[in-house]
């Protein structure tokens, strides 16, 4: 396997200055595109941390999931993050907002965090990064609370090439993908088998990674859908940016994981 060199400069995460307005975070200076939201029953909520035994490793995770949820999406970080990552949270609490419920973890343990700093070995690995989403996934699939609900990813960075291998793997146990600025080139021949609908969003101002999505794009079979927000860099850290992302997600997975009978409903 070619070495896979990392393309974008770590910075510093910035957590996004929010309001609120309607039961929905909003950052401030943008638009959303409209999206069908429910008021969370606080007294009905699952909010826990989790620990997943894997493939000889146990990785922590935060799982959240309001009252009827109509699905519920896997995140998976790019490299140098983890489930902390401020934007990832941001995005999980406009779904959860929506009746989606979430799932966001750590993909590598802290010891393996730790020895990768210097040698990237892991963070890197999409083979390894990807059959660790599938356990989670099999995870999620076990459990009561969660194992009859459709299922997404939401993959940022690396994390979202991580996430079509994933998904390619899975098949129809996916129902949709979201990429957030992400590498869907990292999945290689695995992407021509993607059958999830999935939407790709990158930055304008992201050069290269808008490059390698648009030309990703062409190769997908799959229903499929590109989104380049004006302006925005690799990060969506420009005001508005990020609640775009949030937005177009949320009405990806709105529409892609609710029940087909709720589809079949005048």
């Amino acid at each position: 396997m070619n070495k896979i060199v990392p393309i974008f400069q770590k910075v510093r995460a910035r957590k996004p200055s929010m309001k609120r307005r309607s039961g929905l975070s909003f950052l401030t200076g943008s638009v959303v595109p409209h999206l069908e939201t429910t008021k969370p029953n606080t007294s009905a909520m699952i909010q826990k941390q989790v620990r997943m035994p894997l493939e000889g490793v146990i990785l922590n995770g935060d799982l959240f999931l309001p009252k009827d949820a109509c699905g519920i999406v896997i995140f998976a970080h790019g490299s140098g993050s983890s489930r902390q990552s401020p934007r990832n949270q941001y995005v999980a609490e406009v779904l959860h907002d929506t009746g989606l419920g979430t799932l966001l973890f750590d993909l590598l343990t802290d010891a393996e965090e730790k020895a990768d700093e210097m040698t990237k070995n892991l963070c890197f690995n999409i083979e390894v990064l990807a059959s660790r989403l599938v356990g989670a996934t099999q995870w999620v699939m076990r459990q009561p609370e969660t194992g009859d609900l459709p299922r997404g990813y939401f993959g940022a960075s690396t994390g979202a090439g991580a996430a079509l291998v994933a998904a390619a793997r899975l098949g129809t146990n996916i129902a949709a993908v979201v990429s957030r600025g992400g590498r869907p080139d990292l999945a290689g021949k695995a992407l021509a088998d993607v059958r999830s609908p999935t939407l790709l969003i990158v930055g304008e101002q992201d050069p290269l990674v808008l490059r390698l999505n648009e030309r990703e794009f062409a190769q997908m079979g799959c229903e499929k859908a590109f989104k380049v927000i004006n302006g925005a860099t690799h990060l969506f850290q420009e005001p508005g940016k990020l609640e775009e992302v949030a937005g177009l997600s949320a009405n990806w997975f709105q529409r892609h994981l609710r029940p087909q009978e709720d589809e079949a409903q005048p």
